[in-house]
């Protein structure tokens, strides 16, 4: 459902500036992507519902990919240089290049594909209303939190420490929030930043002093989703992956 929802929105803005100039020269539309990780399934999922509805890449759309590769600093620079190229749309994700892509251009229409918190960290000023160029989807659902912690009670009741993995994107409110829920089922919530799929294996170390029972992932960490999956099978955690992923992994 996401993924269709990110992918309609961005068909949606390329097919309204062709339909204004219906009856001038066509012009093939140029859709940047721009990433703080590398190439994903989010990306595919736009390619394919583009050929769904007749925009082949290399025909009649040209797709420009800008991805950080989990160096934040270069964001504003890759959004730069697509406004230089002069695109129709920004795909943008997550929180941090989205705001990059925001800085770089007023005018361009710029979708979320993936945000946290974009009314907390200053990006549009209601879900309901953005305002400005910006439209999409966000993850918030706070209210989701605490459940977490409770499927990972329930598969793991002995559990009393657990790891929150996040990045610098993760919003700070995710965090004090499961801290919150964590008090309230007498688990301590330790919060690991993951600068980038190299740092896991440090993070992972960082867990056995002392050890934790289980780990909760942020969203934003679903490029690493197979590398965590692997390295906590090794270490024999349970994991709550993300809010459709649940699996106990300790076998």
């Amino acid at each position: 459902m996401e993924r269709r929802a990110f992918v309609a929105a961005t068909i949606g803005l390329l097919a309204a500036p062709l339909a204004a100039g219906a009856q001038q020269p066509a012009k093939v539309p140029r859709i940047g992507i721009l990433s703080a990780g590398a190439a994903s399934a989010r990306e595919e999922a736009l390619r394919h519902g583009l050929r769904e509805v007749g925009y082949v890449e290399g025909q009649n759309v040209v797709i420009e990919p800008r991805y950080a590769e989990g160096r934040f600093e270069k964001l504003p620079d890759l959004a730069n240089e697509l406004v230089r190229l002069n695109v129709d749309v920004i795909v943008a994700s997550p929180t941090e290049a989205i705001r990059a892509a925001q800085r770089a251009t007023k005018t361009i229409p710029i979708v979320m594909a993936f945000s946290g918190d974009p009314v907390g960290s200053g990006i549009i000023a209601r879900l309901a209303q953005p305002g400005g160029n910006i439209t999409g989807l966000t993850s918030v659902a706070p209210e989701l939190t605490a459940k977490r912690l409770e499927f990972l009670k329930a598969i793991a009741p002995e559990i009393s420490r657990v790891s929150f993995l996040a990045n610098q994107a993760t919003p700070k409110r995710f965090v004090s929030e499961t801290e919150v829920a964590g008090r309230a089922l007498g688990v301590q919530i330790s919060p690991l930043i993951v600068k980038d799929a190299n740092d896991l294996d440090r993070v992972f170390a960082a867990m056995a002093k002392p050890p934790v029972g289980g780990l909760v992932v942020d969203l934003v960490l679903h490029e690493y989703r197979r590398r965590i999956a692997e390295l906590a099978i090794r270490h024999r955690l349970p994991l709550f992956r993300d809010r459709k992923s649940l699996q106990r992994l300790a076998g």
